[in-house]
């Protein structure tokens, strides 16, 4: 029996290895958001996580983060309809609106390099959150160009 192919396997069928591989490795959920009081909308700041090994784009302590970070959010139990606050080139957040992944996903490419080739990742761009005091994150406020 072959493989399931994850670029098109619903989000709901994936058994936590799947889920786990789908990640496309961006890291751009390990960085500090703020939520506009007004309207609700979400900005990205450069702000990382202190446990993200930037260069490779991984949490540091995957196992422990949530009890490491008590506000880190483990994607696997929410809703699908509610990843919106997700980068829009998140694969979670594609595969939950049914959309294909990108070309320079690895499970497209074939390669985990790809990612920070295409200047998705935030390797090399970001700050770590225990140089940055949590009253100036608006100061690093960014946008991506996706």
């Amino acid at each position: 029996m072959p493989a399931p192919d994850l670029t098109t396997l619903p989000l709901g069928e994936l058994d936590d290895t799947q889920w786990e591989a789908l990640c496309d490795g961006c890291a751009k959920c390990c960085l500090h958001k703020l939520e506009d009081e007004d309207s609700g909308d979400i900005v990205f700041t450069k702000v990382r996580c202190r446990y993200l090994d930037e260069e490779h784009c991984q949490c540091s302590d995957y196992a422990n983060r949530s009890r490491l970070v008590p506000g880190c959010v483990n994607l696997r139990g929410l809703d699908p309809g509610s990843l919106n606050w997700l980068p829009s080139t998140c694969a979670y957040r594609l595969r939950a609106n049914d959309l294909p992944l990108p070309a320079w996903h690895y499970l497209v490419s074939g390669s985990r390099e790809t990612v920070h080739e295409a200047g998705i990742s935030i390797r090399g761009r970001a700050v770590s959150d225990e140089f940055v005091h949590p009253d100036g994150y608006d100061e690093h406020i960014i946008h991506w160009v996706e």
